[in-house]
This record gives structure tokens, C-alpha cells and sequence, in this order.
């Protein structure tokens, strides 16, 4: 969850960073993109890197094998994406599309490190990975927003209303896309995507001051995170505290 000094930095990073930027777009919990980079690392250091043809080949041999198990698989996956192969990496995009279900994180990981991997090598160009729990989508990553009442007092029916359309007005006019956003009794919920270096504060702050001009009716402290959707009983944690 971003708090406010970590979402700025966070902010700061995208606007003063060059370089192609690659956005893992699948929804992978963090936990698992941590345990990936720490074993890539891992492999990086003891073993032969890029793995050359011969080794790739007992590699893919092991990830077809119905036999190899899932640590086999693990291994397989990430040295084939320290390969530079174009061939490697459609064969690659192959298996995520097949994936079994125990394997399809850990895949997609290996497939999105194995295109920059071999775009550094054809572009010399500085390559940018952005990873979150909530994933994105093109140059734009996914975030989730929860907002409340002020006052923990329930929105009228044409406060609702107020809210839905300020949002659906405001945000595609800066790119944004809301896939989601529900209004409950004293809190609303948004899942949208924003372009990698959208100021996203200000922009929900000059929603919320068009809202409030007409009660000040939502209060000025909200969540902003691309770790995941808060479940019923984070936001209810949340509220509570409010």
C-alpha cells in the first residue's frame, strides 16, 4: 500500500527515469515476483550466463518433460530467460499461453525478463521493468483506490451520482481508464490505469475538490495501491480507523 512519502518517491522515480520502460501486465503477487527475482539473481551468479544453444536445448527438454517437476520447471523457466534467442523467447511465449496453472506466475515472469534480456541486446538501450501486484497494461500501470465519507456519514443518492460523474469526466481526459468503480454506503472503491508517469495525487485530489464543491461531502484522506485490491475486511479496517 503506498503511503504518502512512498507513492511521491515512487512518483519521483517515473518522471526523472530514462529508458524503454516494460510493464509486467499480469496480475502476480509480490511475493512471488520477490522469490523469482531472488532466485534470477541467484542464478545469475553460479551459473552460465546467457545459457548458449546446447544448454537451451536441455532446458526446453526439461520444461516439455511431463515427468520434471515443478523446481525442475522453475530452473528450466528463468535460465531460458537469460538467453538473448528470439527463438527461445517465442518458444517461451508458447509455454505461458499453455501453462499449467501451478506454473503460469513463475512463466510469465521468465518470459517478460527474457524480452528485456534481449532487447538490451539488440537496442543498447537502458531497459526499465516496472513490476506491481496489480499489473497494467500497455505504458500504463494498475492501481486501486478506496475513498471514504467525510465523517463516516452515508452519501446521498445525488452525492453518488456526483462522484460517478466527476470521475468518468475527469480521468479520461488525462489518459486514465477506470475499469472499476463502485460506490458503496460511506466508501468508494476505483480500480483504473494510469500512464507510468501520470501524476495520479493530483489528479484525484482535483476530482475530489470538484466533488466537495457540492458538500464537501468526501474526505480528504484516501488509499492509493498497486499491491492489490483491498479486501472487504482491509477496507473495513480502514474505515474503522477513519
Amino acid at each position: 500500500m503506498m503511503q504518502r512519502n512512498v507513492f511521491n518517491q515512487f512518483q519521483k522515480f517515473l518522471k526523472e527515469t530514462d529508458g524503454d520502460f516494460h510493464i509486467l501486465e499480469q496480475r502476480i503477487p509480490v511475493e512471488m515476483q520477490m522469490e523469482y527475482f531472488k532466485y534470477s539473481d541467484h542464478l545469475r551468479r553460479t551459473e552460465v550466463s546467457p545459457p548458449d544453444e546446447t544448454i537451451c536445448e536441455h532446458l526446453l527438454s526439461d520444461l516439455q518433460n511431463p515427468s520434471s517437476s515443478h523446481e525442475e520447471k522453475k530452473h528450466a523457466l528463468s535460465m531460458l530467460a537469460l538467453s538473448k534467442e528470439v527463438k527461445v523467447y517465442r518458444l517461451l511465449e508458447q509455454y505461458v499461453r499453455d501453462a499449467e496453472p501451478e506454473m503460469a506466475d513463475w512463466a510469465c515472469m521468465a518470459l517478460v525478463e527474457c524480452r528485456i534480456m534481449l532487447e538490451s541486446e539488440l537496442s543498447n538501450e537502458k531497459q526499465v521493468y516496472i513490476s506491481t501486484g496489480l499489473g497494467g497494461r500497455g505504458n500504463k500501470l494498475r492501481f486501486f483506490a478506496l475513498l471514504s465519507s467525510s465523517e463516516g456519514k452515508p452519501f446521498l443518492d445525488y452525492q453518488k451520482a456526483i462522484v460517478e460523474k466527476e470521475f468518468a469526466f475527469a480521468f479520461p481526459r488525462h489518459d486514465c481508464e477506470i475499469e472499476r468503480l463502485t460506490i458503496g454506503t460511506r466508501h468508494v472503491e476505483m480500480v483504473f490505469l494510469a500512464p507510468i508517469r501520470a501524476n495520479i495525487k493530483s489528479l484525484i485530489d482535483c476530482v475530489m475538490d470538484e466533488c466537495n464543491q457540492y458538500g464537501d461531502f468526501i474526505a480528504r484522506e484516501y488509499t492509493v495501491t498497486n499491491v492489490k485490491e483491498l479486501s472487504e475486511e482491509d477496507i473495513a479496517d480502514i474505515l474503522k480507523e477513519k
